[in-house]
């Protein structure tokens, strides 16, 4: 899934509106007296029974229909109205939405005949893979009536289908656009066929918290994968959670629910059903449910027992001196994950984040965290890493993020050997018969541009406990940006952003193997924010010929999952342990649920905590 790097604010004005572009920009008129004037067509004719209207580019005139909803902010102001008079084509949506550029003056319930030019918009540009949305442009509107009753269609478990999207047609690339909807087939062939028009829901499990643009992520299906703590899990491409619907208001923002998962939306939520860049079907309510809270808690690990080696991982997003949440991160560490022996931290900013004036050396950032730790009664970690070369490892542009290890020196030490810097490429060596790295820390397979090219490059360390040697690689891979949304037009949605993880998991997979030829049972860990799912072709690669296993696999399937994201709890987060450690079934994993379930997270990932017996 696209990181939050995808989103920018600025394309998301007030409640994630779609920006529409100045071309579409129109002169807008309404008569408020009401000419004898027949409608020569109907909304279903404009929608037509695919995805994209027949009459796309053509003036239409005189459409009648009762105004369902009104957007006055954001750059796609504007209104929804429905025909009252249906066809018997369940395929043909009864309502669409007028684009009317400047605020529009019409109330829910107003009777409206609308003369414009069909419009078929693209939320986000046609680069994206997004459906299309059907609107009416450059409008002339006549209220013919107003208080008018206001149809609505229900949405429920019953009325989704289990199946999720038809395949795409081969001769158009892929494209759903020119099939024909199959409704009463398909989920997303169902939410098209309601484009537009007013619908409802009943009261509705939270499966994604509310955020910062005022949208949250409900079920419609509560048995649909569901989590042990209310989400719905993701588990495969090829089976997708169909229950899932983003919400918004057409109220003020200061009146949205502050939710979390497994908060329910009681009572019926209602409003038309729309379609924008950032998750597709959406519904935009005229009439918000209650928020009857469900009481989710923050998890805490258990701490780890004297023979036990607890190795974590940890994406503090973007994390910088200038932050105000090293405190909430240091009580992580040290309330919910119980202090940890080694933390692969992510996202560790340079000492001035996000300014780009050529300042690599996070030492500044590293050291508040570990005070603020030992602030909250934690220990006082030592830590290590090797600062990038300056705005060549991705992220935020200037804030030169990296991977840092904290590792508590009462409990565990570090091998230090020279030789490690941001452009040498770290290898193995013999050592009195075992494993060992020619520089520790040592960056992985730097110089290798298909897998490491705007992004965060391994960083290995070698480490002591009790007297045994623990390898660890502390990974950041790719992110999911420039990938389809899972509403795109094309089905299967494209995945380009995995061509290049998958080159960095081979790079991994390739050094362990290296590792494990020295020493076959050399114990050796890779974890981090793979970006990346336990079933995907990353994670397979990761794994190859038994080098690495995903550890998180080890739980139970409703347990499994780091990040939540347009409402599929889902994996990005692992630990991948090699043979020596799953043989002896001497370890325990847990995925701490602190962050991804809450509307108030200081990070948008869990963190994860392995126990071993080395």
């Amino acid at each position: 899934m696209p990181s939050k790097s995808a989103h920018p604010v600025f394309s998301r004005s007030r409640l994630a509106a779609l920006a529409v572009t100045t071309a579409c920009c129109a002169t807008y008129a309404v008569v408020v007296t009401a000419p004898a004037h027949a409608a020569t067509v109907a909304i279903h004719d404009i929608q037509g029974a695919t995805r994209t209207s027949p009459l796309a580019g053509q003036q239409v005139t005189g459409v009648a229909g009762v105004v369902t909803g009104v957007r006055t902010y954001g750059s796609s102001r504007g209104f929804w109205f429905q025909d009252t008079k249906p066809d018997d084509d369940p395929a043909t949506s009864e309502g669409v939405f007028v684009f009317t550029s400047s605020a529009p003056t019409v109330k829910v319930g107003d009777a409206v005949t609308v003369t414009g030019t069909v419009s078929e918009y693209v939320p986000g540009g046609a680069s994206t893979g997004n459906q299309s949305l059907t609107e009416i442009t450059r409008p002339t509107v006549t209220v013919v009536s107003s208080g008018n009753q206001v149809p609505v269609t229900t949405i429920s478990a019953k009325s989704v289908p289990a199946a999720y999207a038809p395949a795409g047609d081969p001769a158009a690339n892929g494209s759903v656009n020119g099939l024909t909807l199959r409704p009463k087939k398909y989920a997303l062939d169902y939410y098209e066929s309601l484009e537009g028009q007013n619908v409802r829901i009943g009261a509705s499990r939270v499966v994604t918290a509310s955020d910062a643009y005022a949208e949250l992520w409900v079920t419609v299906k509560p048995r649909e994968n569901a989590t042990a703590r209310g989400g719905t899990r993701y588990g495969s491409y090829t089976s997708q959670n169909t229950g899932r619907l983003q919400i918004q208001s057409l109220g003020a923002v200061a009146d949205f629910p502050a939710a979390d998962v497994g908060d329910v939306l009681s009572g019926s939520t209602e409003g038309p059903l729309d379609f924008n860049q950032f998750g597709g079907y959406t519904l935009v309510a005229r009439e918000l449910g209650t928020l009857k809270q469900g009481g989710l808690t923050r998890e805490t690990t258990r701490a780890q027992k004297s023979g036990e080696l607890a190795v974590a991982t940890y994406n503090v997003e973007n994390l910088d001196p200038t932050d105000a949440t090293f405190e909430e991160h240091a009580a992580a560490i040290v309330d919910n994950l119980k202090s940890p022996d080694i933390v692969s931290l992510e996202e560790i900013q340079d000492n001035n984040g996000a300014k780009d004036d050529g300042t690599v050396a996070a030492d500044v950032t590293v050291t508040e965290l570990i005070d603020a730790i030992v602030a909250a009664g934690g220990p006082r970690y030592d830590w290590r890493s090797i600062d990038p070369v300056n705005d060549q490892d991705g992220g935020e542009p200037g804030g030169n993020i990296r991977q840092v290890f904290l590792f508590n020196p009462e409990r565990v030490s570090f091998t230090d050997r020279a030789g490690g810097d941001s452009t040498t490429a770290v290898g193995v060596t013999r050592a009195h018969g075992k494993a060992a790295l020619t520089a520790s820390p040592g960056r992985i397979d730097p110089a290798n541009e298909t897998a490491w090219k705007n992004s965060r490059k391994p960083l290995a360390g070698e480490f002591t406990f009790r007297g045994k040697t623990v390898f660890v690689i502390a990974n950041h891979f790719a992110s999911k940006g420039g990938d389809q949304g899972l509403t795109a037009q094309y089905q299967p949605p494209a995945r380009s952003s995995e061509t290049q993880r998958h080159a960095q998991a081979t790079s991994v997979n390739s050094f362990v193997k290296d590792v494990l030829k020295v020493q076959k049972n050399a114990d050796v860990i890779a974890l981090g924010d793979i970006n990346d799912f336990e079933f995907s072709g990353t994670a397979q690669r990761l794994e190859d010929g038994g080098a690495l296993w995903s550890a998180i696999k080890s739980l139970p399937r409703s347990e499994r999952y780091t990040y939540d994201y347009q409402g599929n709890s889902q994996v990005l987060d692992q630990i991948l342990i090699s043979p020596s450690i799953r043989k002896k079934d001497a370890f325990r994993y847990d995925s701490v649920h602190i962050n991804s379930e809450f509307h108030d997270q200081i990070s948008d990932h869990d963190p994860q905590v392995l126990r071993l017996r080395p």
